[in-house]
């Protein structure tokens, strides 16, 4: 991407396609900061807090120990303003990391075209990977997600803590901010389909598992999820700062927890979907849109087979990537030993070329001496025979 403050030669014209590019975390900054001077004013306080305070707050009460009630959310059709504003955000951290962070070290790496968009790619998604994982690891510690059973018991769960509902608003927020990246990046629209792929991918499970209230599983498959991917952008990066050593282990380990999470996904997914929301009496069994239950049957076995699909098709694409990797390994092996074989024929033939010619110019000496010489150093050669 063309990060904040970055100039070229001339100054493209306000409002242009350039000048947007160049200067858009500014402009974006300064949507965002609408918003937030909105909060100080009291007509437009009312407005800017459903954009920027997350919205459908219950009062619960709270536990003996606490002097005040705990505030807890649920999902609600409100969130989708958080969403469009914390997608601003996004926006303007995108920028601040590219620029602060990955631009100054492709300085010192120097590297090419190619590898300069892929190590961008991977910085930024590793940022993202590495918050999410240490935000979701936090939740479930402080929710106590780390038995089995709570995956189903209590379902719907309709209320979630702040930092809870903050966690997904945050993560619709930053899979929608890749569509308007692509056209701060300018990416090229062979290299769009990639990104629109798995930014749809994270979205079409994120968002009806928020909606649904299956918020406790999905936080388990993202922390698995994530923490697969950040080994494997962070082993990315070390091969691009040529620390090739260190990546290819990290490399194998990657491969090896990928597999491993593929596998933990379908068992979480089986024990929650098949097994654990099953146990539901049967009259709670069904599509109930105002108390949030969609613990039916047919919507179990959907989401079931969503999963089971999404993860089929990942370990799918990365046996297939093996495959190619071997294939060209094994190419590559074949040609270098060919390029070996070539080098010592060549060699061979040289050696016995120069054996030959020092020969004839032995030969052409010893012509050049008297017939005496010559006689006497034909029979110093049977003797030596």
């Amino acid at each position: 991407m063309v990060a904040k403050g970055r100039k070229s030669g001339k100054n493209p014209p306000i409002f242009s396609h350039d000048f947007v590019i160049q200067n858009h975390a500014d402009i974006v900054a300064c949507v965002a900061m609408v918003f937030v001077l909105g909060l100080m004013f009291q007509v437009s306080s009312p407005i800017a807090s459903v954009f920027i305070a997350l919205q459908h707050n219950i009062s619960a009460p709270a536990e003996a120990s606490h002097l005040s009630s705990l505030t807890l959310y649920s999902p609600g059709v409100k969130d989708a303003a958080a969403v469009f504003f914390y997608l601003l955000i996004a926006v303007v951290m995108h920028a601040i990391i590219q620029e602060y962070v990955l631009d100054k070290v492709n300085k010192k790496l120097h590297l090419s075209k190619v590898k300069h968009m892929k190590f961008n790619e991977s910085g930024q998604l590793l940022s993202f990977y590495l918050v999410s994982l240490i935000w979701a690891g936090d939740i479930i510690y402080r929710e106590n997600l780390f038995t089995l059973s709570s995956l189903w018991e209590g379902y719907p769960h309709n209320t979630m803590t702040f930092m809870f509902k903050f966690f997904f608003i945050i993560q619709i927020s930053y899979w929608l901010h890749i569509f308007p990246e692509l056209y701060f990046q300018k990416v090229k629209k062979e290299d769009m389909g990639a990104k629109i792929q798995y930014a749809c991918l994270y979205l079409a499970f994120i968002v009806p598992a928020y909606m649904m209230r299956f918020t406790r599983v999905t936080i388990i498959l993202l922390f698995i999820h994530y923490l697969v991917e950040g080994v494997y952008h962070g082993s990315r990066l070390l091969a691009y700062a040529e620390r090739s050593g260190v990546a290819k282990k990290i490399f194998k380990l990657g491969d090896l927890l990928f597999v491993l999470a593929r596998f933990a996904s379908v068992i979480l997914a089986v024990l929650t979907y098949w097994y654990g929301l099953a146990k539901a009496p049967v009259e709670q069994q069904v599509l109930d849109l105002p108390t949030g239950n969609f613990n039916t049957g047919l919507i179990r076995l959907n989401c079931l087979v969503a999963v089971c699909l999404l993860q089929a098709w990942l370990m799918w694409n990365f046996i297939i990537f093996q495959v190619q990797r071997m294939r060209e390994q094994s190419a590559a092996q074949m040609s270098s030993a060919a390029i070996a074989a070539a080098r010592a024929k060549k060699t061979q033939q040289e050696r016995a070329k120069a054996r030959k010619e020092k020969k004839e110019l032995k030969d052409e000496d010893e012509d050049e001496l008297p017939e005496v010489d010559q006689d006497t150093n034909k029979s110093l050669r049977q003797r030596v025979k």
